[in-house]
């Protein structure tokens, strides 16, 4: 996906490099993640330890650091505002887990599934309350604008899923308005906050919203692939979680839409009563209608989408590994 050339070309990077760029500035973070934890609550620091220490990719923090270091900002906030979009990520990672009574993420045990729905709440509900708590210690009112936004957006999102659960007439448009406003819009946040600390213009602060939006969709569309394609030692959850839970993602609503009658009435099925019973006759579906492959090239599309929002970014290794972040949210297979 490489394609300009003399000062803007982009210069190939791998998902280790761009870790290796922001290694500095995530020790700081993970540095102020740990004090910023830390309760008189000794069940909030284990949970909270827990959840933040089982493996992420921090996708989100890294965002605002490589967006705040690619318009050359030097300011401390940077490093409290990854914390806080890492706070509020994890936040939704505990009440996600809880509405959709999962046992598995990354690979180990949810939270819920050791210390039970009611802790994991209100330890969601600490993180939010802390996140806010660093924002207004950032003291800049658009910053908090722009993530009690995307913080009540996260909410809508969340619940317009709720309400597409067991829904098989849930429209692909319908489907990606929920990633958008669950997935994407931190993503967007996260992108955008690293232009509003360096002080860019509206045109830039708009490239990287949809930078960030554009991203965080191929990322979700990637999940969904994976739900159905990959071994569960590589994504760390079970295969099939999403049909289990009765979650119409896109490659079901591809599948019901081109299947046969009969195909289309055993997702139906599916999706309404949820579990794994017929996880081997929908997966078939899935792969003789060409789903999986219709879903990445979506992925595609807007991670394409995403590396034409980055044409207004000056030329640097920080952008660089923008455009490799996109490249990662479409290729991997974890």
């Amino acid at each position: 996906m490489h394609g300009s050339a003399g000062e803007n070309e982009i210069v190939a990077m791998d998902i280790q490099a761009v870790y290796a760029l922001v290694a500095e500035d995530m020790h700081a973070v993970n540095r102020l993640i740990a004090s910023r934890l830390s309760s008189e609550v000794a069940l909030i620091n284990q949970m909270g330890q827990y959840i933040i220490n089982s493996g992420g990719k921090r996708l989100r923090p890294i965002l605002v650091l490589l967006s705040a270091r690619a318009y050359g900002y030097g300011g401390p906030h940077h490093i409290s505002l990854s914390t806080v979009v890492e706070f509020i990520h994890t936040a939704t990672l505990l009440h996600d887990d809880v509405v959709d009574a999962s046992e598995l993420r990354r690979g180990q045990e949810t939270a819920n599934s050791i210390w039970g729905n009611e802790a994991s709440v209100l330890v969601g509900d600490f993180l939010y309350s802390r996140s806010f708590e660093m924002m207004v210690e950032v003291g800049n009112m658009e910053i908090m604008d722009i993530l009690a936004h995307a913080t009540n957006t996260i909410a809508e999102g969340e619940v317009l899923q709720l309400l597409n659960c067991h829904d098989p007439d849930t429209t692909e448009q319908r489907y990606l308005e929920v990633i958008r406003s669950k997935t994407a819009k931190l993503f967007e946040a996260a992108a955008e906050l690293g232009a509003v600390l360096s002080s860019q213009g509206v045109a830039e602060r708009e490239a990287m919203r949809r930078y960030g939006m554009h991203l965080g969709t191929a990322f979700q569309l990637i999940d969904d692939v994976l739900d159905y394609s990959a071994a569960p030692e590589e994504i760390g959850k079970n295969i099939g979680d999403d049909l289990a839970e009765g979650k119409p993602t896109l490659p079901l609503i591809h599948a019901m839409r081109h299947g046969s009658a009969e195909q289309a009435a055993l997702i139906r099925h599916a999706i309404e009563h949820g579990g794994r019973d017929a996880i081997r006759q929908v997966t078939e579906a899935i792969e003789s209608t060409g789903a999986i492959a219709y879903t990445a090239r979506s992925a595609q599309l807007e991670a394409e989408k995403a590396l034409t929002a980055l044409h207004r970014v000056p030329a640097s290794a920080h952008r660089d590994a923008m455009y490799a972040l996109a490249e990662f949210a479409i290729k991997r297979n974890h």
